[in-house]
């Protein structure tokens, strides 16, 4: 198994995966091991909690972070939309909740 935690951001939550949802990432990283994979998101997770007023999660494999002065103007839309950080979980290239559900130690 590939286990990866993938950091991204753009103006939607990540587990929208919109079409275009790859060009938004800036930083994918890839483990052998689960324990590998969870050390790695917890460290991530930590310092965007601690960066961003809010957060929300879905199916324990998509995380969203956001403040909100970091909204940005869209020129085609005509408002300001909102920036989100997000971090998605995923085990054999599909987004998967094994990565945190597979050990109880963290």
């Amino acid at each position: 198994m590939t286990y990866e935690v993938i950091y991204m951001k753009a103006d939607f939550e990540p587990w929208w995966m919109f079409e275009e949802w790859e060009t938004m990432v800036k930083s994918r990283r890839s483990f052998s091991t689960v324990n590998e994979a969870q050390e790695y998101f917890y460290k991530i997770k930590g310092e965007l909690e601690k960066s961003h007023a809010h957060s929300a999660q879905k199916n324990d494999c998509f995380f969203a972070f956001w403040s909100d002065q970091e909204q940005f103007f869209c020129e085609g839309c005509d408002e300001n939309l909102q920036l989100y950080h997000g971090i998605i979980l995923m085990v054999d290239g599909k987004p998967s909740p094994h990565i945190l559900r597979n050990n109880s130690n963290i």
